[in-house]
């Protein structure tokens, strides 16, 4: 069971490339509102994110960053220079931005990354506000990837979208692998934080892997050869509540899906993620969601 893949998967999470920025001179854009995360790779020139709050965090070629929640934010030739907004048209998939005047210096790749709303377990949601993975770091896969990505920028050919596109969703991968290696005391503090504690991981893959099966913390413990207390106490050190509770979001998380996605009954369903009556999925789906099935089936339908 390989845990980031089955939850960016059942997170519906999908990249798409945005503005491609080719930038010349003195320039500075900036985007607002935007309902996904946002993705940019920097493969020549340089630029200044600017966000709210924060120092100016210069990015050199190879620089990749990431803003999970979409935070606002500017980039620019230089710190303080005034942002153009943006809106729209510059974040449709794949449209070259050019910005300032003269020879183009600075050419960056945007992405966005969006994600499965019915979904409560989510990898992104969970990350800090910025990750930032300078080149300098050297000898990765994101580096390669990057390069790779210059490559095809810079001479596009046919189906150069269609590449692009899968390539963002790699390049996705890759940035929270080197993250989670060279940055494991802030992973802690988010979903990916369990891929670093092996007895944590190995409890979420067996829940994962069989989540309508009768579990129990005591059978969960037993499966990994350990104590309970020992399972219990790692387990809500690194994702914050009992094994149960989160086996009973994961379920939701299931449930939810089918619910908008298929005609399934509910006792079919109730009986997918370990429930032996309707009643008591139904209970454990309010007491979660704050609504009956039904009624949540009917308003994610009707949207």
């Amino acid at each position: 069971m390989d845990l980031l893949a089955d939850v960016l998967a059942v997170g519906g999470v999908r990249g798409t490339v945005g503005a491609r920025i080719e930038a010349a001179g003195t320039w500075g854009v900036e985007w607002h509102m935007l309902s996904s995360a946002a993705f940019y790779a920097v493969t020549s020139g340089t630029a200044w994110l600017g966000l709210t709050d924060r120092e100016p965090l210069q990015l050199l070629p190879g620089d990749v960053v990431l803003l999970p929640s979409g935070t606002p934010h500017g980039l620019s030739s230089a710190p303080g220079v005034l942002h153009s907004p943006c809106t729209g048209g510059g974040l449709s998939s794949g449209e070259v931005l050019r910005l300032g005047t003269g020879e183009v210096r600075t050419r960056i790749l945007g992405a966005s990354y969006d994600y499965d709303r019915t979904v409560s377990t989510q990898v992104l949601a969970s990350l800090p506000p910025v990750l930032h993975i300078p080149a300098a770091g050297g000898g990765t896969c994101l580096d390669d990837s990057v390069r790779l990505l210059s490559r095809e920028l810079a001479h596009p050919q046919i189906a150069t979208g269609f590449v692009l596109n899968r390539m963002v969703d790699v390049l996705l991968v890759q940035l929270l692998r080197v993250w989670l290696a060279k940055r494991p005391a802030e992973a802690r503090g988010s979903w990916l934080g369990v891929l670093a504690d092996p007895l944590v991981s190995a409890a979420l893959a067996l829940l994962h892997r069989e989540p309508a099966r009768a579990w129990t913390t005591d059978a969960l413990a037993a499966e990994l050869a350990v104590s309970r207390s020992t399972l219990t106490r790692r387990f809500r050190a690194v994702t914050g509540v009992a094994p149960a509770d989160y086996l009973t979001r994961w379920r939701m998380d299931l449930a939810a899906i089918r619910l908008r996605d298929t005609g399934d009954t509910l006792d079919a369903i109730a009986h997918s993620v370990g429930y032996t009556s309707v009643y008591a999925f139904s209970r454990a789906f309010r007491r979660e969601r704050g609504q009956a099935p039904g009624r949540f089936r009917g308003l994610v339908r009707a949207h």
